[in-house]
């Protein structure tokens, strides 16, 4: 079993044990079921995830925070939507669920460490003209390796080879 989705489970357990236990402290007791219902919510995903395909399989730790990082953009594309509607309670809430995803996955790179990256990952591969954006997409998101948004990085390879 990966250990992400071990550590996913886990701590799920502990926030069900942390709310029983705080059965008077109602505010403990809403931020808990927050947690659990955002950490049911990614464990469903990540179930989802092993059974898609032909087969059942077991995910690696890259394949569940692949989903992890799913959840986590969907939520804040949510939040966009919400907040423009006007629903700020309904914003908040999704803001708060990715900040709870946000903590199982690895910290994001700066753009500056982006840029230097992308900037290697270009002269490692030779790319120098906006026609090679494909190839040079896909050496900079390998060199990246998920520590950063692909639009982040779309937009640094295509500031260096414009």
């Amino acid at each position: 079993m990966s250990t992400l989705k071990t550590r996913l489970e886990s701590d799920l357990r502990d926030a069900m044990r942390s709310l029983a236990s705080s059965a008077p402290q109602a505010s403990r007791k809403s931020r808990d079921e927050l947690v659990i219902s955002t950490l049911r919510m990614a464990i469903a995903a990540v179930r989802t995830a092993e059974v898609a395909g032909k087969e059942a399989r077991e995910l690696s730790d890259d394949e569940v925070l692949g989903v992890l990082t799913k959840e986590a953009k969907k939520r804040r594309e949510a939040a966009t939507a919400f907040r423009d509607a006007g629903r700020a309670e309904s914003a908040d809430k999704e803001l708060a669920e990715e900040e709870i995803i946000t903590r199982y996955l690895p910290a994001q790179l700066s753009d500056e460490e982006i840029a230097g990256i992308v900037g290697d990952a270009l002269r490692e591969g030779g790319f120098t003209a906006m026609a090679q954006m494909g190839p040079a997409m896909k050496a900079a998101q390998a060199a990246v390796a998920g520590r950063a948004e692909g639009g982040r990085v779309a937009a640094e390879v295509r500031r260096q080879l414009a």
